[in-house]
Parts: structure tokens; C-alpha cells; sequence
């Protein structure tokens, strides 16, 4: 089997909540040919590397993935995102973060 890329560009990996295998056109398309230490951070040679981590998080799994931080840390990030959305209006916004509040209080009482 050749290394070569192929001509079309496989789907990017899709996490599920377990882990799952990607595909060697995957693995070829998406793994960074270089992989660095720059400053304390990995860094890619200029590759685009959204693949790279969604075959990262495809091979772990979601919920392996999100047992390795704190949970607040996570529902930080979602909160971050989620309020960036340019669909949601002002009512949704406070809908969100009421929401995520709520998850707060049930995480500090778990993670405490």
C-alpha cells in the first residue's frame, strides 16, 4: 500500500462518545509530517491540524477525553463557544448562561 496522499481528501474523523478507529487515508491526510516543541507548545510546521485533533479525540473518545480535566474547565469552553454562536439572540444568550450556571453548581458539588 502506498504513503502517498491520495487525490480526494478523506472526511474529517467524526468523535462519538467512545472511541472509534479512523481510516489509514485519515491517519495519512490528517497526522502533521513534522511535530515540534516550540516554546512549550506543539507546534505543526504550518499545517492546518483540525484533523489532526478530531482523529485524536475519535480514537479517545469524548468521554475518555472530558475524564481527564475537570469538568468545569469543560463547561467553560462550551459556555465560550456556544456564546459565540452568531444565531443565538439575547434571550438564548441568558438562556445559556443560566444554564450553564445551573451545570456549575452540579459540578462544584461533585468535583468539591
Amino acid at each position: 500500500m502506498s504513503w502517498q496522499k491520495s487525490m480526494t481528501t478523506p472526511p474529517l474523523p467524526q468523535p462519538q462518545l467512545d472511541r472509534a478507529p479512523i481510516t489509514l487515508d485519515q491517519y495519512q491526510e490528517y497526522t502533521p509530517e513534522k511535530l515540534e516543541l516550540l516554546y512549550g507548545f506543539y507546534a505543526y510546521s504550518g499545517q492546518d491540524v483540525k484533523g489532526f485533533h478530531l482523529a485524536m479525540l475519535t480514537n479517545m473518545g469524548l468521554r475518555e477525553a472530558v475524564s481527564h480535566l475537570p469538568m468545569s474547565k469543560w463547561l467553560e469552553a462550551i459556555q465560550d463557544v456556544a456564546l459565540q454562536n452568531p444565531k443565538l439572540d439575547d434571550a438564548m444568550r441568558d438562556r445559556v448562561k443560566r444554564g450553564i450556571e445551573d451545570l456549575m453548581v452540579l459540578v462544584e458539588y461533585l468535583e468539591g
